[in-house]
């Protein structure tokens, strides 16, 4: 196998894009516009990990059976920190930001795009 990526589909791919650029520090490996105005197809560089981002269109269903986890280790707080800062806007908070059982500090939301996110250290 050469890759594996995170792949979502959502409605705002542009907006999208900039919102995980910045939450993640990412390195937008490629874009790929659509006649529409959103994005065929793009990926990102998060921490080594791809997370591909296309516009949804009227033929894909909107699920939310699977939820898309950073795992960023003990020194990674600020990362959670900082995702969960601009993630949160517009978000459905399922857990805040805080200590769990298995982490010192995780969150988990769904976005304004409607993604699933767990985040922790």
């Amino acid at each position: 196998m050469l890759r594996s990526l995170m792949q979502v589909y959502v409605k705002g791919s542009v907006e999208a894009v900039k919102l995980y650029e910045e939450a993640f520090h990412a390195e937008i490996l490629g874009l790929y516009p659509d006649d529409n105005g959103g994005y065929m197809h793009s990926e990102l560089n998060v921490c080594g990990q791809i997370l591909a981002v296309s516009e949804l269109n009227d033929e894909l269903e909107i699920g939310n059976t699977m939820q898309f986890c950073f795992h960023f280790g003990e020194d990674g707080e600020k990362h959670v920190r900082q995702a969960y800062d601009i993630l949160k806007e517009g978000a459905i908070i399922k857990n805040s930001i805080g200590p769990c059982d298995y982490s010192s500090c995780m969150f988990s939301l769904v976005d304004r795009f409607g993604v699933y996110w767990c985040i922790f250290v």
